[in-house]
């Protein structure tokens, strides 16, 4: 933050936008995200991880944008008796949503998984300086690395839904499922993917993010057949 006076308004903002998504982080969790953002902004004047360089607007479509998604694997997770979740963020760039998960999952086990080695570098950077001992990153192709049994694998603007199942279906596990944060509904994408391999959209949820006025979605995806 450049100031003190920003960093207040900030966590203010993120307080609300908490409450709107029905989550609750505790004061430590919330200086970490903010620790994240101050990182991002920092290392983007060099290494440009992100196309966003205003801290407003990377508050709302980097960190809200990642927020959204929290209730929605809790929900999941709860559901399916899912204590210590294996996660694997696909493209993770800037570490979106991987290491906002990580801050606000302790007990989840995340994995960012990207080809592009200035990034991995700075998740790895952020994970020593914020001190995540539950975030690990990876510079590679995901369809290069050895099977993850990962409980979910997400992914955010990374690639068509085909595309998608196609080069990281194999991380998970029994029963886990595949979610890809998209903008608008993909209707194309969910038609071409039927009847095209094995796996299927098992349900689609919209995602209100706070302080964005655009449309986004959350795509699920399993094996055919699994429950």
């Amino acid at each position: 933050m450049n100031t003190s006076e920003q960093k207040q308004k900030f966590l203010i903002r993120m307080s609300d936008a908490c409450k709107a998504l029905q989550i609750q982080l505790t004061s430590e969790q919330q200086e970490k995200l903010l620790q994240y953002l101050t990182q991002l902004q920092k290392w983007n004047k060099t290494y440009n991880l992100t196309s966003i360089r205003d801290p407003e607007q990377a508050l709302t479509h980097h960190i809200f944008d990642s927020l959204s998604v929290v209730l929605p694997i809790a929900t999941y997770c709860n559901k399916s008796d899912i204590h210590h979740p294996i996660i694997m963020d696909v493209g993770s760039g800037g570490g979106l949503p991987g290491v906002v998960l990580a801050i606000v999952m302790p007990g989840a086990n995340i994995t960012c998984v990207d080809t592009v080695e200035k990034k991995i570098a700075f998740i790895r950077h952020v994970a020593g300086v914020i001190k995540l001992s539950n975030l690990n990153a990876k510079h590679a192709r995901v369809e290069n690395i050895d099977p993850a049994e990962a409980d979910l694998v997400i992914s955010r603007a990374f690639a068509s839904l085909d595309d998608f199942v196609t080069l990281a279906g194999k991380h998970i596990g029994k029963d886990g499922q595949l979610i890809a944060m998209k903008g608008k509904f993909p209707e194309q994408e969910i038609t071409a993917l039927i009847d095209k391999n094995e796996w299927c959209v098992t349900h689609t949820e919209k995602l209100a993010v706070p302080e964005l006025h655009a449309e986004r979605c959350l795509v699920w995806m399993n094996r055919k057949g699994s429950k």
